[in-house]
């Protein structure tokens, strides 16, 4: 069997659709919707608590301005926790093995970064 040194970054598929897509809509169709009703379920109460304590967390050594960042870096690590908990399962597909998926992610937080370094602190960030 030959392969490329490119069959790597190449993402799975199973019946023609790629894991990856997979992947990464599953988790969003595990969460429960919020209801009306006064009273939630456990699911709904664990999930809230999770993400309010985890968002304290987060916060706790930011000032105000980093603030603005909380719900972005929030839904970013519950997103990837899900993911991965999900690639616990046997014979399951874990994208964050994927090149693709972590540049991804990684590449626009990175350059949001800089350029906001760059805005706010010019001779910071370039000394």
């Amino acid at each position: 069997m030959m392969l490329s040194f490119f069959d790597q970054f190449m993402s799975p598929t199973y019946l023609g659709i790629p894991l990856i897509a997979l992947a990464i809509a599953l988790p969003w169709m595990l969460y429960p919707t919020p209801t009306e009703r006064w009273l939630n379920n456990r699911v709904l109460t664990l999930q809230g608590w999770f993400i309010n304590r985890f968002t304290q967390q987060l916060l706790l050594p930011l000032n105000q301005g980093g603030h603005k960042w909380a719900v972005l870096l929030t839904s970013l690590m519950v997103f990837l926790i899900t993911i991965n908990m999900l690639g616990l399962l046997p014979y399951t597909f874990t994208p964050t093995t994927q090149l693709s998926l972590n540049m991804g992610l990684a590449v626009p937080l990175w350059l949001a970064t800089v350029i906001i370094g760059m805005r706010n602190q010019p001779t910071a960030a370039l000394g």
